[in-house]
């Protein structure tokens, strides 16, 4: 509370207060004193953690926006980095013909040609990471999360989808690298496919009563 009084804001204060709590319900005043074990608001980012979900079963002709799209991709570019070096890359697959191409790429991978190993999402986004350090699936894989999350939170379901390491060691995906005008070396990390959900999800699973530990 100090930080905030230093500041001199009390709209900032109210706008921190209504984003974690109903003021009404938990007794929060115009000092900022919240007990917030009586908040009763929902945490809007703590509920589209909670309520993303891997889709699967995509409607191949529901596109996201590009408006939408780019939201999405700008928050990957927020997600952390080890010491803040954005090595990571994001490609955004909306064009079929590339879609299609990557598709049959990753389920020769999986030698299963014959299968659409992205659900029949519409679009994807790849993140690829440097190999010159040592933290490349680590920080490809904030990215990925991030990209999800920011997702779910605009109303797109994903699925991320694996092998994008094995798609760019071979040549067709150094050349489409290349193609791009991204020089140097790069190791996929995944796909996320994107696209708008036909048909029910599935409800998530319950929660190991083993998966948090305390020390206190």
């Amino acid at each position: 509370m100090r930080f905030l009084k230093l500041l001199g804001s009390v709209a900032f204060t109210s706008a921190l207060l209504a984003s974690c709590c109903n003021q009404e319900k938990c007794g929060a005043n115009k000092e900022g004193n919240c007990d917030k074990g009586n908040c009763t608001k929902v945490n809007q980012t703590i509920e589209t953690i909670k309520t993303r979900r891997s889709c699967r079963i995509f409607n191949p002709d529901s596109m996201p926006s590009k408006e939408v799209l780019a939201q999405i991709a700008e928050a990957g570019t927020w997600a952390p980095t080890g010491m803040g070096t954005q090595n990571p890359i994001i490609l955004v697959v909306t064009q079929k013909e590339m879609r299609d191409r990557i598709m049959r790429m990753n389920a020769k991978v999986m030698e299963k040609d014959s299968i659409d190993p992205f659900y029949g999402a519409p679009c994807m986004m790849i993140v690829l990471c440097k190999k010159d350090n040592n933290l490349t699936v680590y920080d490809g894989t904030t990215v990925m999360t991030t990209l999800m999350l920011a997702a779910k939170s605009l109303g797109v379901e994903s699925c991320w989808i694996h092998r994008a390491k094995e798609e760019f060691e071979t040549e067709e995906g150094k050349a489409i690298l290349k193609d791009l005008g991204i020089e140097g070396e790069y190791e996929g990390i995944g796909h996320v496919a994107l696209g708008y959900a036909k048909g029910e999800i599935p409800a998530p699973k319950e929660r190991k009563p083993d998966y948090i530990h305390w020390i206190e």
